[in-house]
């Protein structure tokens, strides 16, 4: 018999667990969502006026949800006890230090929710992995889980990666190209899968929701932000040649897109990939690749992000180059400082190299983003050598 999911809790209030559990709460009217965080400002965000994060189209879905069957809190406790399914969305970001620094994905909060989940637990729950995590995660959070369980109390695992765009996050969620679940292929995991299955059944097509091993699912979450940044890395590439031969790059792209096994989405030629994602997320595949002594794939997968480096700094060199070879005391106006637009987002922003390049040739930098605030502009230059009153963020 299938678990119904009448009560949701999600662990992590940020850019995936906030519009994603927002938009069922939105879609599934029978089912309660809570939203937990420790981030008291940003609970109390979520509960205001003023989210916390920008995204079209979200204000209006949590506000026509917010207190009837939507709920931001700091009650992990309470929210974890209360549910039937719990997802599990928190930050995995690269190791700064230690065995994989710079590489490997740091899964100290997803460990950390995993055992205040097996801690505070009173019966059955369904625990699906949301954050973007290394293959076979699921089986540490599995042995976590399995040492709290007894005969009343049963922990079966999901994996249930976000495949959203930031900028277009509500539109991805209400009309998804797949929702991917992955379980173990035994009868409590494949039961625990449909008990998903249903829930994202209220509003998607039974045809784009597929289910898979738990191991597929972490692993095709890596491999498609991989393929797209891949796409990216290669037009870049194919940038340089074009302004070496006298080639136009939109002109190549255009025709390359019109082959229907190649197709247009992605073929753009930018100054980088930027975003929480797909950096962090081929490093993490490239770590795996090392680990499974793959080192030829490890170094393929590499190059895409030595190509992204590259795109920044030649970009930055183009730019002296045009200005006689120095940019000292030169006033440089950057419009957008976050990574794309329709997003307050910033991590791993192209901005953020190229502003700290001009930084460093003495320019004088404005920068004008409306969805970006200039603490947070500050904070992402904050490094030795970068003076404040080179710095100005024009008014919105």
């Amino acid at each position: 018999m299938t678990t119904q999911v009448k009560k949701i809790c999600c662990l992590g209030a940020g850019y995936v667990g906030g519009p994603t559990c927002a938009v069922i709460a939105y879609k599934c009217h029978d089912i309660d969502v809570t939203i937990v965080d420790l981030n008291e400002a940003r609970i109390a965000a979520w509960n205001s006026d003023h989210l916390p994060i920008y995204e079209p189209g979200l204000d209006k879905i949590v506000f026509e949800r917010r207190g009837k069957n939507l709920f931001f809190t700091t009650q992990v406790e309470q929210a974890v006890i209360e549910a039937d399914l719990i997802f599990v969305s928190v930050n995995t970001p690269t190791k700064k230090s230690g065995l994989g620094a710079g590489f490997a994905a740091d899964l100290a909060y997803v460990e950390s929710a995993t055992r205040q989940i097996a801690n505070v637990a009173k019966s059955s729950k369904i625990v699906v992995e949301k954050s973007t995590v290394p293959c076979r995660t699921a089986e540490s959070m599995r042995t976590i889980l399995e040492a709290n369980s007894n005969e009343n109390i049963r922990f079966d695992i999901l994996s249930n990666p976000e495949f959203l765009a930031e900028g277009t996050a509500i539109t991805d969620l209400l009309s998804p190209d797949r929702v991917l679940i992955g379980g173990l292929q035994t009868p409590e995991g494949i039961r625990a899968q449909q008990a998903l299955v249903e829930v994202y059944a209220h509003w998607v097509p039974t045809d784009r929701i597929i289910t898979t091993n738990l191991w597929s699912s972490e692993l095709s979450k890596l491999a498609a932000n991989a393929l797209l940044a891949q796409r990216i890395s290669s037009i870049n590439a194919l940038s340089a040649i074009c302004e070496a031969t006298g080639a136009d790059i939109d002109e190549v792209a255009y025709a390359c897109g019109r082959d229907t096994r190649i197709g247009p989405k992605f073929l753009k030629a930018s100054v980088g990939f930027g975003g929480s994602c797909f950096q962090k997320d081929i490093l993490n595949l490239v770590y795996l690749s090392e680990q499974l002594n793959l080192p030829e794939v490890a170094a393929y997968w590499k190059q895409v992000v030595d190509l992204n480096d590259y795109q920044k700094k030649r970009f930055v060199s183009h730019i002296i180059k045009t200005l006689f070879n120095t940019i000292t005391n030169k006033k440089i106006a950057v419009l957008g400082f976050a990574f794309k637009k329709d997003t307050g987002d910033t991590r791993e922003s192209a901005a953020i190299t190229l502003c700290k390049d001009f930084i460093q040739e003495n320019a004088k930098v404005r920068i004008y983003d409306p969805k970006v605030s200039t603490e947070q502009i500050f904070f992402d230059l904050s490094a030795p050598g970068v003076d404040d009153h080179e710095i100005c963020k024009c008014g919105r």
